[in-house]
């Protein structure tokens, strides 16, 4: 795990604990201040990535999920569709690889890879590396695809002006209540694999009142990238956003 977002602080050993008591104290205080140091200097730099979308009048949408929810899926079908609309980009987190960079680019948005090593997420300082190697001029929508993880990405604010939080029906229907963090940082959750419903017990009246049980502010959208099953849904929710962000710019 990545050493800055505290993801590693885990409560420690009760005999090591207890023999060590004030020592530990004060090193978990020490942590703490780094933690809450970076994340300020991170949030500065997130209002600045932030401002320069806003200068070049692109939507920009944080999408966030556990591995394997279907987030490219999501963003190669989206690209397909409004492909004749919209000029998109994505900037994409992944630890290693340059895989979901080169499908993006064959489904003809502009894409680049960033390979975070051991960082379980994406900070505003990546995604404004992001920013000037994609050159977002020319763009409508940037989608920023986080590393694969339901934890850490919630905590840094990267610049967006959306969170949207995926889980897939071979999740289970608890997540939101499992990793309640993530998904109270949502905007908007999307149930992705609908088409694999009819071969799993996952229920998904259960799977949205989890999600208001844990943020009932939250939008809600079921969707399968594969079979476009409520793909229109979806396609309609970006194209919403997009025009009441640009009214804000106005």
């Amino acid at each position: 795990m990545c050493k800055d977002c505290g993801c590693s602080i885990t409560d420690h050993h009760y005999e090591e604990h207890h023999h060590h008591h004030h020592h530990e104290h004060k090193n978990d205080k020490k942590v703490i201040e780094v933690i809450q140091n970076i994340l300020d200097k991170n949030d500065k730099q997130a209002h600045s990535n932030r401002k320069h979308f806003e200068e070049n009048g692109v939507f920009c949408i944080n999408l966030m999920s556990s591995p394997g929810s279907g987030k490219t899926s999501l963003l190669e079908a989206t690209i397909e569709a409004l492909k004749d609309k919209l000029k998109i980009g994505v900037i994409e987190g992944d630890l290693e690889t340059n895989n979901d960079t080169i499908r993006i680019k064959e489904k003809g948005a502009k894409s680049y890879q960033i390979t975070t090593g051991q960082a379980c997420h994406l900070d505003a300082f990546m995604v404004h590396e992001g920013i000037h190697n994609l050159g977002i001029e020319d763009l409508d929508l940037v989608f920023i695809e986080n590393v694969g993880n339901l934890v850490c990405p919630a905590a840094y604010d990267v610049g967006s002006h959306m969170n949207v939080v995926l889980f897939s029906t071979t999740e289970g229907e608890d997540k939101p209540v499992k990793y309640p963090v993530m998904f109270k940082s949502a905007d908007l959750v999307i149930i992705t694999k609908t088409d694999l419903l009819q071969y799993l017990d996952f229920d998904i009246q259960k799977a949205k009142n989890y999600v208001k049980e844990v943020n009932p502010r939250a939008d809600i959208i079921t969707l399968s990238s594969k079979t476009k099953e409520n793909l229109d849904k979806w396609l309609k929710y970006l194209e919403f956003k997009l025009e009441m962000f640009r009214s804000s710019l106005a």
